[in-house]
């Protein structure tokens, strides 16, 4: 029976690329793999044709024969010892082609290299007042953290050796484990991953390549930052292994609450108590910002409750744009403590009130003829 053209059994074009082919190999394997189709003659006949035709086409000199010289090229080139052949254990090439989804193939065909590590990330979390949070400020911190042995560079061993390469998984760091038809791969049990035993551990970091230490750092905290808002600190977390890259840190802020001013975005607002005078013939008043006083104008026969808006007095945004207001809302405060002739005065203010046939109080008057409308069904 005359083989089939290895474009088309992996249904890829002939100017696919590598990751094409994989990617259609792998579909399917999947779907024709002996451990899925069990006594399945047919399967496992075009599960062989695909690992063929992918053995072929990912060679880049395999594929360059096939491409001139179609399927005799391929087979001389075998016949004259140019490659392992169809004949070669699927599950090494299966692995190689799912390798990447479990970290990383066999160690013979990655070269043998140990495994890297990332130092892992630090969180520290930076409390500010309000007046830090709005204008910047600049914070020394203290952080404990995992740092590269200066005594033996990192490598756990001590003066005068050197790690020698794990014989459990001869320096992948990795070792395969098969679970059905998948073969996955996990860090060695016994060199933890790093490819390399310390059998002469250094004295100052017990074989452990890192020790703990303290270090203080400058933060400079930008302004207008808010709570939930994080500062990246790059590098400055804990140092990796086998020479991997260190962590970052991330400064957290928490802006504490503050007694006058209550923050929304990029906008402030507070109460401004106005005495019952002031509220009503109108006048001046001194209003605390994050910068000092303002004098702010209350109107004639202002209401509690009122709000008054200072434009640009709050918080200018940490990425730029226009500076937040101040929103100012007026309490109107009850004379307490009176004396009998201030009670008096204030009684025929009343009934002079009371007198004139005006409304002086419209809201008043409009809430008890609303529950009077209640009432009546109306």
């Amino acid at each position: 029976m005359a083989k089939r053209d290895y474009y088309q059994v992996l249904d890829v074009p002939r100017n696919a690329t590598e990751a094409d082919i994989k990617k259609a190999y792998r579909r399917l394997a999947m779907k024709f793999h002996p451990d899925r189709n069990p006594d399945d003659k047919e399967a496992e006949e075009k599960f062989k044709e695909a690992k063929e035709a992918y053995e072929v086409l990912t060679d880049a000199q395999k594929r360059a024969i096939y491409d001139q010289h179609g399927h005799d090229g391929v087979d001389a080139a075998r016949q004259g010892g140019g490659g392992g052949g169809p004949g070669q254990d699927f599950g090494d090439i299966f692995g190689d082609v799912f390798g990447d989804i479990f970290g990383g193939g066999q160690g013979g065909r990655r070269g043998g290299r140990s495994q890297v590590f990332r130092g892992a990330d630090l969180r520290y979390e930076m409390e500010l007042d309000l007046h830090q949070a709005v204008f910047g400020h600049s914070v020394e911190i203290d952080i404990p953290r995992l740092i590269e042995c200066e005594t033996c560079q990192g490598s756990g061993a001590a003066k005068g050796h050197t790690p020698v390469t794990c014989d459990t998984c001869n320096g992948n760091g990795q070792v395969r484990i098969s679970q059905g038809f998948f073969q996955v791969q996990q860090p060695c049990p016994r060199c933890r991953g790093s490819g390399r035993i310390v059998k002469n551990p250094c004295d100052t970091c017990l074989g452990q390549g890192r020790i703990r230490r303290s270090r203080k750092l400058s933060v400079k905290v930008p302004a207008g930052v808010s709570t939930g808002d994080r500062i990246r600190l790059g590098g400055e977390g804990e140092a990796g292994r086998n020479g991997g890259p260190a962590g970052d840190l991330y400064v957290e802020i928490q802006v504490r609450e503050h007694a006058i001013f209550e923050r929304d975005g990029d906008h402030l607002s507070c109460e401004v108590p106005v005495s019952f005078v002031t509220a009503v013939l109108g006048g001046t008043v001194q209003v605390p910002t994050l910068e000092g006083e303002v004098a702010l104008k209350i109107p004639a026969e202002t209401q509690s409750g009122r709000v008054f808006r200072l434009r640009e007095k709050g918080v200018k945004p940490v990425r730029g744009g226009q500076r937040g207001d101040l929103f100012c809302r007026v309490v109107v405060e009850t004379p307490v403590k009176l004396s009998a002739e201030q009670r008096d005065l204030l009684r025929k203010f009343d009934e002079s009130l009371r007198g004139d046939g005006r409304p002086h109080t419209p809201r008043e008057q409009g809430f008890f003829d609303g529950v009077k409308r209640f009432f009546s069904g109306q």
